[in-house]
């Protein structure tokens, strides 16, 4: 089993005062080449939005972009004609594909919002846009993985454009469980929302993350009471990034 870890504090960080961002992986000023991407997952960023405030509309294409509320509500809108609030509880991903405009806010004036921005890349480029949002909550299970995102429609969670897999694990101290990830040649990305857990000889406290592959499965032990997200991805770039 191999391993790469990225502690909390490593990460890249840019306080534009209407928005505070942790990046993972390199973005926008934050550039280091170390840290391009871990497989096919590009953009990890952990977003405080202050009240009322947000992205104004700005072009996307070739990316599958999940969002995850933490706190707060998120307004959302874009070319496809979706429109709406993401709650958190709540999941959203969009396929931008052949090209997508978009704008995120605040949706409430009185409080922030807190949400997680991530980014894959694509199986293919020039997909057709879509975008859907469904209650993570109303389908949570304590002590276990939650499938909220695969690359099937038929299957838990929201579908996307990738052979990925989202898992959430709303762990109590103590409990451990074993995750075998889902196809050969994925690796997972570990990042823990709220909490602490053991990977191996690893210690993970709150947004820290762990990257792990070339292994079939790895026991997860929550040290604290916690949440964590589990992205199963293919760690082999798209055809196309390799021209």
């Amino acid at each position: 089993m191999k391993t790469i870890f990225h502690e909390a504090e490593s990460r890249g960080h840019a306080n534009h005062g209407w928005l505070d961002s942790f990046h993972t992986f390199s973005f926008a000023n934050y550039m280091n080449e170390e840290r391009m991407s871990f497989g096919v997952l590009r953009v990890l960023n952990d977003d405080t939005v202050q009240p009322g405030m947000g992205f104004g509309t700005h072009p996307h294409r070739d990316m599958e972009i999940i969002s995850i509320p933490l706190e707060g509500d998120l307004e959302h809108k874009d070319s496809t004609g979706t429109v709406g609030v993401i709650k958190k509880g709540e999941i959203q991903v969009m396929s931008a594909g052949t090209g997508v405009m978009h704008s995120e806010y605040n949706h409430n004036k009185d409080k922030l919002v807190k949400f997680l921005q991530i980014w894959l890349f694509p199986r293919a480029l020039n997909l057709e846009p879509r975008g859907e949002q469904m209650s993570i909550v109303e389908h949570s299970v304590k002590n276990d993985f939650q499938q909220i995102v695969s690359p099937d429609k038929n299957d838990k969670g929201l579908w996307i454009n990738q052979d990925a897999w989202f898992s959430l694990a709303d762990f109590d101290k103590g409990f451990s469980k074993a995750y075998k990830i889902k196809k050969d040649g994925n690796g997972v990305y570990v990042f823990v929302i709220k909490g602490a857990a053991k990977i191996g000889d690893h210690q993970l406290n709150q947004r820290d993350g762990l990257g792990i592959w070339d292994t079939d499965s790895f026991n997860i032990e929550a040290t604290e009471d916690s949440e964590i997200l589990l992205m199963d991805i293919p760690m082999e770039l798209p055809s196309f990034l390799k021209n």
